[in-house]
């Protein structure tokens, strides 16, 4: 085949892996906006300070539980067609939720619009591997980290310049506009995307994916609403009903095996202590970031009446530290050290969330913590610094036809994370900013300082658990030029 008939073909291809990395972004960002527009929404709207938690956790709840079921259905219809699906729904909900009138309104739009996100993320990775291959294989998995660190990057910015701009009076709706002509030039783009679908199609568990809907909203509701409340019986029933479900969802998962049946989840993935270890690290690091990115935006904007675009310079320090880290942990530090770069950074994150802690309690109430941003700088560090190699230690045990189910689990597990970490650690600001006769801004700093000590506290378990993904025998002798894990993606 003659070039001039192979470059086409090669440039359509990366044309394609362009699209799907938008696609990507879209998602990120969407998430890093709203971090910082929530405080401005709830205060167009109305309703309780929990709204504010509620804008993120309802988009990062159905995109976690539908995740699974998501890839199952590329597998099934089509990955091309699903992603299609998916992106239009997206477009739609993002058109919603700048329309929508009212607080209610728009916590059911997010909840659209993650699970129209659980359709098409699944679906990315899936589609990439079929358009590459070999060393071009390898060039297109690695942008997916330049790009999703320009996104965490960029997001908190354009958070805050969007909303503070007020383009034609709309304020915070402009945040969801931005999806709008985002996606539809994604939609336009499908047709340069490989179909693809697996050669043996596996069945939609619906039982499973009912359960498993069911047992979070049990457990993140209580989380969110608990501190409102002040801790009625119910919350705690919720919590107790919650665990029994997921319980009941493990059982489901173990009796469709046994069956011959296509379970969402690989019960065999269980039997190994370390993809347990690191379901649990996951879920407790991502609480920490998450809800540690919503703490330090409400105490700028609700302790110091601060401006959305100085929450969003804010969070500056932490996500650029993130992204740098994190290449340079991919590119140099991870193939020479392998998983001891895991310790540096859950040190590094645990300092600066320490350090974060006593600028939050010696602060003035009404002064500009300047000193947190280097804080968060730091935190930013460990985060990129445990992030990349995170996952390739996780998966580096799965066993070849487990992968899938297992990448899919710990990518859900990680957005269940987050969205407890909403829930815990926003409800442990609010709780303290909202007691007794001090004046807000004091308030605020104390809700902050406590939050991100428990958060500290949550990165020391985190350690614990991490230790226990590593094999529990190490090679007598490292090669330097063998790296210690294997190559991965991690978002």
């Amino acid at each position: 085949m003659s070039n001039s008939t192979t470059t086409p073909r090669l440039q359509r291809r990366w044309v394609a892996l362009a699209v799907l990395l938008v696609a990507e972004a879209m998602n990120l960002l969407d998430a890093t906006i709203m971090t910082v527009a929530a405080p401005v929404i709830r205060a167009g709207l109305g309703g309780p300070a929990s709204s504010i938690q509620w804008f993120s956790a309802a988009y990062t709840l159905p995109f976690a539980v539908f995740l699974l079921t998501g890839g199952r259905l590329g597998d099934i219809v089509g990955r091309r067609r699903v992603f299609r699906l998916g992106m239009a729904g997206f477009v739609l909900a993002s058109l919603g939720c700048a329309l929508a009138p009212s607080t209610a309104a728009l916590i059911a739009l997010r909840a659209l619009q993650g699970s129209a996100a659980a359709l098409i993320i699944p679906q990315t990775i899936g589609m990439i591997r079929t358009m590459f291959a070999g060393p071009e294989l390898a060039r297109a998995m690695g942008a997916i980290g330049p790009v999703m660190g320009l996104a965490a990057v960029t997001g908190p910015v354009v958070g805050g310049a969007l909303t503070q701009a007020d383009v034609l009076g709309s304020s915070w709706r402009s945040v969801f506009l931005v999806n709008v002509p985002l996606g539809a030039a994604v939609l336009a783009a499908t047709p340069l995307l490989s179909e693809d679908r697996a050669a043996l199609r596996p069945r939609l568990d619906h039982v499973g994916t009912v359960l498993a809907v069911l047992g979070s909203s049990l457990l993140v509701y209580p989380l969110i609403q608990g501190g409102t409340h002040g801790w009625p019986g119910w919350c705690w029933a919720m919590l107790a009903a919650g665990g029994a479900v997921l319980a009941g969802f493990a059982a489901h998962q173990r009796r469709r095996a046994r069956n011959g049946r296509s379970p969402l989840v690989e019960p065999g993935l269980f039997v190994d202590r370390g993809f347990t270890a690191a379901l649990v690290s996951s879920a407790l690091f991502f609480a920490v970031v998450s809800g540690l990115m919503l703490v330090a935006v409400l105490q700028m904007q609700l302790g110091l009446h601060r401006d959305v675009l100085s929450a969003g310079f804010a969070l500056l320090p932490w996500s650029a530290a993130m992204a740098l880290s994190s290449w340079a942990a991919g590119a140099w530090l991870v193939p020479r050290y392998g998983a001891r770069i895991m310790g540096a950074g859950l040190l590094a994150l645990f300092a600066g969330v320490v350090s974060a802690a006593v600028v939050y309690a010696t602060s003035p109430p009404a002064c500009y913590p300047w000193l947190l941003l280097p804080a968060l700088a730091v935190a930013g560090i460990g985060q990129g610094l445990y992030a990349v190699p995170f996952f390739a230690i996780a998966l580096h045990r799965v066993r070849p036809h487990e992968t899938g189910s297992a990448a899919g689990l710990l990518n859900a597990v990680q957005q269940l994370g987050g969205t407890l970490g909403i829930a815990l650690l926003g409800s442990t600001f609010f709780h303290a900013a909202a007691v007794g006769d001090r004046t807000e801004g004091a308030a605020a700093l104390t809700g902050a300082r406590n939050a991100f000590c428990l958060a500290a506290m949550l990165i020391l378990g985190t350690a614990v658990t991490t230790t226990m993904m590593l094999p529990r025998q190490r090679p007598s002798a490292p090669d330097p030029d063998q790296p210690l894990v294997p190559d991965a993606t991690a978002r």
